[in-house]
């Protein structure tokens, strides 16, 4: 059976992405929003470099680069639809390494960014050369400069995808969705209305276990909580500075109007949305120690998101067997920015027609592995 209507459970970038593709197919979609505190993608840095992370997990890096290469066809996209402007630039981004990680750092970065990709030709920078494009550093070891590397906002993107999807008509609900299932899976039903469909794609972060276990499905995605704190240099071009990609977990990128650091990868939190005395010094410390300059900073605002982590930190993506009719897509992490565009265009077509071949192996990101 042709699947005419798709109902998109959660918002945020991956189910806004799955929305807004399966609008440009002309499909009858509703995405259902519960506007909670904590939203990953409102709270993600933004970062487009899939060249330097998980050297080790060739899975994780496949869905990654691929993501951050369809950002070429959704920019495209949604300038068509007048939706340009999200903050997407190409502003390269800084790995800062020590002399004996360098060979193997950007061995890994070579080996990634070979061929025609958007990340460009990577090159090692002494400390002084990458003071040069980033006049806040303070690092004396070598640096790999991966000129490619993107950063975006992610609010503006997901108004972005909200715009266009209902441009080409969507419809979005705001409330708590519950799955509707008999043999398969039959729409939802938000704040007591029904909302029939042929498909469902479940894409609602962390809060997935209270809309599948009732289903007798379980999921193993965990919140993970992160911090991240906005701040503003009056008078500094900041708009081109290349990111900083610290040893640590910790990072640095810059808008024309704010520098944003982060973030906090806290576990066992549940989701308490609080910002924390200890999170934002571990944030503000970390960035003070690869950009001292940061001190005379103002502060804007810190923000707080949970990420939808799955046990190898690969996405959950796929059919659901038992039950007909529901895609899985989530897990992504802190790479929801990177993939999360491509993965709810891949939840999409998997929506419109499961069993196609949808371009890329997805027996890593089993929801069920």
């Amino acid at each position: 059976m042709a699947v005419q209507s798709v109902v998109v459970i959660g918002g945020g970038v991956v189910g806004a992405s799955a929305a807004y593709a399966l609008a440009r197919a002309g499909t009858d979609v509703t995405l259902v929003d519960a506007e909670y505190d904590g939203k990953a993608t409102s709270a993600g840095a933004g970062i487009i470099c899939p060249w330097t992370s998980h050297p080790g997990d060739l899975d994780w890096f496949r869905i990654a680069a691929v993501g951050a290469e369809h950002y070429a066809q959704l920019r495209e996209q949604l300038a068509e639809d007048g939706e340009a402007d999200f903050g997407y630039r190409q502003v390269g981004a800084l790995q800062l390494t020590t002399d004996d990680e360098l060979d193997a750092a950007f061995a890994t970065v070579q080996q990634r960014t070979a061929g025609p990709t958007i990340a460009g030709t990577p090159e090692v920078l002494t400390g002084s050369a990458a003071r040069a494009l980033h006049p806040l550093l303070q690092h004396d070891g070598p640096v790999i400069l991966v000129p490619g590397a993107a950063r975006l906002d992610g609010r503006r993107l997901r108004a972005a995808l909200w715009a266009a999807a209902r441009k080409r008509g969507a419809k979005i609900v705001t409330g708590q969705a519950r799955i509707l299932a008999s043999d398969t899976a039959d729409g939802v039903e938000v704040d007591g209305t029904a909302l029939t469909a042929d498909a469902v794609i479940e894409a609602s972060g962390v809060w997935a276990p209270q809309l599948l276990e009732p289903l007798g499905l379980r999921t193993p995605v965990t919140a993970v909580r992160g911090q991240i704190v906005h701040l503003q240099l009056p008078g500094a071009a900041t708009g081109d500075w290349p990111m900083l990609l610290p040893r640590s977990v910790h990072y640095l990128l810059s808008f024309a109007d704010r520098i944003v650091v982060g973030a906090t990868r806290e576990t066992g939190t549940g989701l308490d949305p609080r910002l924390t005395a200890g999170g934002l010094h571990e944030v503000l410390t970390e960035a003070l120690k690869v950009a001292p300059g940061l001190a005379d900073a103002g502060y804007l605002e810190a923000r707080v998101g949970f990420r939808p982590v799955s046990p190898d930190d690969k996405p959950l993506l796929g059919a659901v067997p038992q039950l007909p009719g529901l895609i899985i897509a989530n897990g992504l992490g802190a790479n929801g920015l990177t993939m999360g565009p491509y993965v709810g265009h891949l939840a999409a077509g998997l929506a419109l027609a499961e069993g196609r071949e949808p371009g890329i192996d997805l027996t890593p990101y089993d929801p069920f592995r």
